[in-house]
């Protein structure tokens, strides 16, 4: 991917993280841009990236950026632009396509088992990444899978892990994040030193799992890619 990726950042406690230090060391041009600051989101853009964030779907009257970025993420959509949205990202771009987002229905925290379904399994973006992975998990909501989307991954407390609808896809895990962003989430829950531990023991992994899942999302929004 030779053009700039734009990567939507909603929240000062969930940045980038590794994609943006594998972002740099592949040399790929991308911005951040930071709609919870008043930074405009881009007219138009080759492939955008949409990060988490602490508020939920529904909090557009304390948000109200979000109402920004559901029209935006429609568009986007409806242009067929290459999309990733994480946790809070995956849900935006689920209510946009026509799933729901409901709050406490399937909460996780921590490393949680994920696996592909058949139709993940076969979707580049899951290519070289195996049928069952750990990964990290942060949230309260959860999304349903919209109409007509392909589920892609579930995991055993929370069924809507990973969609595609067109050239966009959602997932609810956190593939972006490292052990700082995890100990800076942690320490505000009482579980704080066994989360970090286990992260800590999974790092390495993770950070693989991150590797390959970006270069997939990469090489699907080439022009001519899947």
């Amino acid at each position: 991917m030779q053009r700039e990726l734009a990567i939507i950042q909603n929240d000062p406690e969930v940045p980038a993280g590794v994609f943006g230090e594998l972002l740099t060391e592949w040399r790929v041009p991308f911005r951040i841009v930071r709609p919870d600051l008043g930074e405009l989101l881009p007219a138009a853009g080759d492939a955008a990236i949409v990060l988490g964030g602490a508020m939920g779907v529904h909090d557009e009257a304390a948000h109200p950026f979000l109402r920004e970025i559901k029209g935006w993420l429609a568009r986007l959509l409806a242009d067929g632009t290459p999309l990733l949205g994480i946790c809070l990202g995956g849900q935006l771009l689920a209510e946009v396509a026509g799933g729901m987002v409901s709050s406490n229905r399937c909460g996780e925290k921590g490393l949680v088992e994920v696996e592909l379904t058949g139709a993940g399994a076969a979707d580049p973006l899951f290519a070289g990444i195996p049928r069952c992975f750990p990964v990290f998990q942060w949230h309260n909501d959860s999304f349903t899978i919209p109409p007509g989307a392909a589920h892609l991954a579930g995991s055993r407390g929370c069924p809507g892990q990973a969609f595609r609808t067109g050239n966009a896809w959602g997932v609810q895990f956190h593939p972006e994040v490292d052990g700082a962003i995890v100990a800076a989430w942690s320490r505000k829950t009482p579980d704080a030193a066994r989360l970090t531990g286990r992260f800590a023991a999974a790092e390495a992994g993770h950070r693989a799992l991150a590797r390959q899942l970006l270069a997939n999302f990469l090489d699907a929004a080439r022009p001519g890619g899947r």
